[in-house]
């Protein structure tokens, strides 16, 4: 017969004493990582930093608005196309404006590499 593993449900707590203000910010810490507080505790104990998903949140919002970067972009080409909807606009106004969208985005996807790949991890 096999031998049963013993289950974390089963086994001893360890208790800690943390102030109300201590609990919420453990709480909060936990969230931010997905994890329950039990886990993220264990995770800390046992020398593991849990990685933050907010972080990932903040890569969606900054894709969100490389896409919105590229949309405008679009338009601003869509003058070189000469169109009759953008001749109020003078070329070097709008060439200005693409190369500044061009140099956003760049920097934008550094962004997203730092937040995805920390410096520990590249």
């Amino acid at each position: 017969m096999a031998e049963k593993k013993p289950t974390r449900k089963g086994s001893t707590p360890i208790v800690v004493r943390v102030t109300p203000d201590e609990k919420a910010e453990i709480e909060s810490l936990a969230r931010q990582t997905g994890h329950s507080t039990s886990a993220y505790l264990r995770l800390l104990g046992q020398g593991y930093m849990p990685k933050s998903i907010v972080d990932n949140f903040k890569v969606m919002e900054l894709a969100r608005i490389n896409g919105d970067l590229g949309r405008l972009g679009g338009l601003l080409k869509l003058w070189l196309t000469n169109d009759a909807r953008t001749a109020q606009f003078g070329e070097s106004t709008l060439r200005a404006a693409l190369a500044r969208i061009e140099d956003t985005q760049n920097k934008m996807l550094e962004i997203m590499k730092a937040v995805v790949m920390p410096r520990a991890d590249r």
